[in-house]
């Protein structure tokens, strides 16, 4: 499959194996070099993904809160690898969350400093006024990291996005006023690429049962048990992410 023919598909919403993911980081030279410029076409296709992914532009806080209720956001908690800078609204798709704790991680590891979140969902009526009108930020499939002042750690994030560019599971821009990266995260191809690094392709012992505890969301329980949302839902018939507190699922088991 070409590069072109690769991102079409992306593009359309056609899943492609995670094992063929991970290859396709190694296998596949970007057209023109990734140099996190942003472009028109970087926009289309960060919107393209969001409709494939049928994602709502949320409008108002409040929905950001409703959102969050059905499980459809999470909420992104600060720790040691990473803080939250002004960010109104601490929420995020799953994917997001995914990515920021791991980056997060090997950031703080190979700079020494931690990994500062300046923006995650925000709604179209709270968009700052030098944001695109086509921003997906309102998806919550987006995140903007803070421009470290250290020339090394700027080096190693825009290395580490640019691979992840190639590999066709993010769209990133370095923006310049304020200076910042822009992170557009595809959350299918990124949780599918993760799966592989995470060694999740290989056998399963048999299925849990686990009992849903209040406060559970379908996201911390998958972290927790090392598996997907996406699985849970699978392997419990599941259309949504809504869950209560007593509701018995079955939980892929420990790799």
């Amino acid at each position: 499959m070409t590069r072109t023919a690769v991102t079409e598909c992306i593009a359309k919403g056609v899943t492609l194996s995670p094992v063929f993911l991970i290859l396709l980081a190694g296998c596949i030279a970007p057209a023109s070099g990734q140099s996190l410029r942003g472009s028109s076409k970087s926009l289309d296709l960060q919107n393209r993904v969001a409709q494939q992914h049928d994602f709502t532009y949320i409008d108002t806080p409040e929905r950001i809160g409703y959102f969050a209720s059905r499980g459809w956001l999470v909420r992104v908690r600060e720790n040691r690898d990473f803080q939250l800078h002004a960010v109104s609204f601490p929420f995020a798709r799953p994917e997001v969350a995914l990515f920021i704790e791991r980056l997060s991680r090997q950031y703080l590891a190979a700079c020494g400093e931690q990994l500062v979140i300046t923006s995650l969902t925000r709604p179209t009526a709270r968009q700052p006024r030098n944001a695109s009108d086509r921003s997906v930020h309102p998806t919550g499939m987006a995140v903007d990291l803070r421009y470290s002042g250290n020339r090394n750690c700027r080096a190693w994030l825009e290395r580490v996005l640019e691979d992840l560019e190639q590999a066709r599971v993010l769209e990133a821009t370095r923006e310049r006023y304020p200076p910042h990266y822009h992170v557009a995260i595809f959350p299918n191809q990124y949780a599918g690429y993760v799966e592989v690094l995470e060694g999740r392709t290989t056998s399963r012992t048999a299925e849990i049962s686990y009992t849903v505890r209040s406060g559970d969301s379908l996201w911390t329980i998958a972290r927790r048990h090392r598996t997907t949302v996406n699985e849970i839902r699978q392997a419990n018939g599941l259309r949504g992410s809504t869950i209560y507190a007593g509701q018995i699922l079955e939980l892929p088991g420990s790799h």
